[in-house]
């Protein structure tokens, strides 16, 4: 190959930041890598999304630690993607709760992910020996539940598809802060490689009609005013749409997948080239929004072996 494969040449570390957002809600970010939620009840801790390893979520803990001594009860999957999950058990959660659609995906093609997305990210999954298995939840909903910390009040919600099928958001109502997962990034390149590209932009338009004033996203800094979220939305919301306008533009010309995906490069890259880990997720993005353009509504499982084809294929 004539360009490393995805992420593996990635190897510089990241300084990681930990916002208080209000007196229940942290954000620990990482300059693009990915965040995880921290809210803070009356009796108890919820983490959202939990880093990819448990050495990794010590780190997590560490800080949680210099805020607060209650109990981690509770994690919540905002998806199932390893890099997002793999790290739960170092927090010994009492209950683990994802959406009906995340489990669903980890019952299809949870094993494969792991293995593909380790190949093509080992920066993101230090101590990757320390994962026992793939991240199970305990507890699943539909739509929408509402776990109380206290007085706290936690909703969960699938406000629809994006990212995934699955995908979580976590919503402080009496804070109006929210946990967007991968729904939203800031700063950085959405990974669409299972999404849902024609009804992503509606999605976020269901986010912000809950008029959240801080939002923290899967990757990038918190957003810590209505301002930074209403770029925040937007700037995903561009994206997305841009690629997908692209990649329609050159099927319906009948061009083929590298042709498609060289010319969405050169379109795109002007504007979101700066953005953390574009060059990487480029080809996964393309190849699922020529898929969802032409003959699969639902997105292909990704395995090792895919991803390197489809890589070789296009950056060869």
């Amino acid at each position: 190959m004539s360009k490393a494969f995805a992420s593996q040449a990635d190897l510089q570390e990241k300084q990681v930041s930990f916002t208080r957002l209000s007196d229940n809600a942290y954000a620990y970010t990482a300059e693009g890598d990915p965040n995880t939620g921290v809210i803070i009840g009356d009796d108890a801790v919820m983490v959202i999304d939990t880093q990819a390893t448990p050495v990794m979520a010590q780190d997590v803990i560490r800080r949680i630690r210099e805020v607060t001594d209650k109990p981690i009860k509770f994690v919540v999957m905002s998806h199932y993607h390893a890099v997002r999950v793999l790290g739960a058990s170092a927090y010994q959660p009492q209950t683990i709760i994802a959406s009906e659609d995340t489990r669903d995906l980890i019952v299809e093609r949870g094993a494969q992910d792991m293995k593909s997305e380790i190949e093509r990210f080992p920066r993101l999954f230090r101590a990757v020996e320390t994962i026992p298995g793939l991240t199970w939840p305990h507890l699943t909903f539909k739509g929408e539940m509402t776990v109380w910390l206290g007085s706290l009040e936690v909703r969960l919600m699938q406000l629809g598809r994006g990212h995934t099928k699955g995908d979580t958001v976590v919503w402080l109502p009496q804070q109006k802060i929210l946990f967007s997962g991968d729904l939203v990034e800031f700063d950085a390149t959405p990974y669409a490689g299972d999404a849902y590209f024609q009804d992503w932009p509606q999605t976020l338009d269901n986010i912000a009609a809950l008029k959240p004033e801080k939002l923290v996203p899967g990757r990038g800094a918190a957003l810590t005013t209505p301002e930074m979220v209403a770029k925040g939305l937007a700037g995903t919301r561009s994206f997305v749409s841009d690629l997908f306008a692209s990649v329609k533009a050159g099927a319906a010309a009948g061009k083929d997948l590298r042709a498609i995906y060289k010319e969405a490069h050169a379109a795109l890259k002007p504007k979101y080239g700066q953005w953390v880990i574009f060059d990487h997720c480029m080809p996964f993005d393309v190849t699922r929004a020529l898929d969802e353009a032409t003959q699969y509504r639902d997105p292909r499982i990704w395995t090792a072996e895919r991803d390197k084809q489809m890589w070789d294929q296009l950056e060869g």
